[in-house]
């Protein structure tokens, strides 16, 4: 009996969620590196020292969702390239990526560590935040390159048929990063210069380990080889990844226009329990994410082979179990406000308050972002990165810059909680139109 899943298989249910799961386990421990550093940081380090985490963390994901942008880009490339049976060319542009992503991480870390401060300051930190800011920004970026690496081995594993292996990799990165937490915060009290350390180090291992494994020869359809750079390859997989990248840029620049509202009309207690909502939201949207990154490859597979029933067959059964997720999800943000809040800041009872509130009324977001990210995510496998992005951006950047702006002139306060739900409506409607409009061009429905 045959027990490993290809990408040419036709998938059930059973054997796609088999797939798919070490994908989103992969993407939940990933967000268990902000999530663990904001629980250590605020409990041992203080809600000073947590809001400045929060603020300066969104520069950092800008310039390591570059990962984001060619492991997604690159792994639909890829894919439809093995498709079309053309092992070869699939391992060429595969070592391509790679070696991009190394180069450009270490352009970027300097780069980060450089304009760290000019950020912090842009972005309003006070003066008792500042030094806070800088520190665990640079700390960070000094492993940017590693932290980008994972990015693009978590979507490119799956491509070689080894889940299971990126799995262990993010598993043994994010214990990593919790027992380094616990030593360096927690026992050593180094701060937030601990929790950056603890975070670095455990991107090394996610990163460095599957870079080893493609160095050494393997039984997987991908290794790397000898290859040069080639600019068509490369700039078509940054375009179709494109929409990742938005997506991590939008999110970003959306999270610091909250601080700057939070700060306005609540102060530093608003900028803490946004936080500790992203850290509820980094866990739960991971699990959509997951399913998506782990869905593409055999999407682009399906596509560059022409096999549209298999196409049709991903399409309804991804949106059925999208849908159910969507409601389990939404139903637990709500009914754990408290206790998930508790755990971050139940130390004050006034923060605790505010941010058990803001929490009962983001939950209602998760209704339909798995909805909005899958069909961005199943556009980038069709090598339509113009819709993708299109997806994203409005759905990250424009919809709720517009909502986080407008709604709290009308709502106060409650207007930024809402915000997001608000956002992802619109990109629902936009998210089924781009579906049902470029049905008779893709043939998936």
């Amino acid at each position: 009996m045959k027990t490993t899943i290809q990408l040419s298989d036709h998938f059930t249910y059973n054997k796609l969620l088999r797939f798919t799961f070490p994908s989103i386990i992969m993407m939940v421990f990933t967000s268990i590196y902000g999530v663990v550093d904001g629980f250590f940081v605020s409990n041992f380090a203080g809600k000073t020292a947590f809001a400045s985490v929060n603020l300066i963390f969104p520069f950092i994901m800008i310039l390591g969702g570059m990962g984001f942008m060619i492991g997604t880009g690159g792994t639909a490339l890829v894919s439809l390239v093995l498709g079309t049976g053309d092992q070869e060319k699939a391992n060429r542009y595969f070592s391509m990526m790679i070696y991009l992503t190394v180069i450009l991480g270490i352009i970027l870390s300097a780069a980060g560590i450089l304009f760290t401060r000019p950020m912090a300051s842009f972005l309003g930190a006070t003066p008792e935040m500042m030094e806070d800011c800088v520190v665990y920004g640079r700390v960070v970026f000094l492993f940017i390159a590693a932290f980008m690496l994972q990015n693009v081995f978590q979507s490119f594993l799956i491509a070689a048929e080894r889940p299971k292996l990126g799995l262990a990799a993010t598993i043994g990165a994010g214990v990593t990063n919790m027992v380094l937490d616990a030593l360096f915060v927690g026992a050593f009290r180094w701060g937030v210069a601990g929790a950056a350390l603890a975070t670095g180090m455990s991107q090394c291992v996610g990163g460095l380990f599957p870079l080893l494994y493609f160095l050494r020869p393997n039984t997987s359809p991908l290794r790397l080889t000898r290859t040069k750079l080639e600019l068509k390859p490369i700039l078509q997989a940054c375009a179709n990844g494109s929409s990742e990248l938005m997506s991590n840029i939008s999110t970003s620049i959306v999270s610091m226009i909250y601080n700057f509202q939070l700060l306005h009309y609540v102060g530093e207690n608003g900028v803490s329990a946004y936080g500790v909502l992203m850290y509820v939201q980094f866990i739960f949207i991971a699990i959509y994410i997951g399913y998506s990154i782990g869905a593409a490859p055999i999407v682009s597979y399906h596509y560059g082979a022409g096999n549209y029933v298999e196409l049709k067959n991903m399409l309804k059964k991804s949106m059925l179990l999208t849908g159910g997720a969507s409601l389990v999800l939404t139903a637990a943000a709500f009914l754990l406000a408290a206790p998930l809040s508790r755990i971050f800041v139940g130390y004050d009872a006034e923060l605790l308050a505010l941010t058990s509130h803001a929490l009962r009324l983001f939950s209602f977001s998760f209704l339909l972002a798995g909805f909005n990210i899958f069909a961005s995510s199943f556009f980038t496998a069709l090598n339509n990165g113009a819709v993708s992005a299109a997806i994203s951006f409005l759905r990250t950047l424009l919809f709720q810059t517009a909502a986080v702006l407008i709604l709290p002139l009308v709502l106060d306060v409650d207007g930024i909680w809402w915000a997001v739900t608000v956002a992802e409506a619109f990109a629902f409607v936009l998210s089924a139109g781009f579906l049902f409009a470029k049905r008779g061009k893709y043939h998936y429905m």
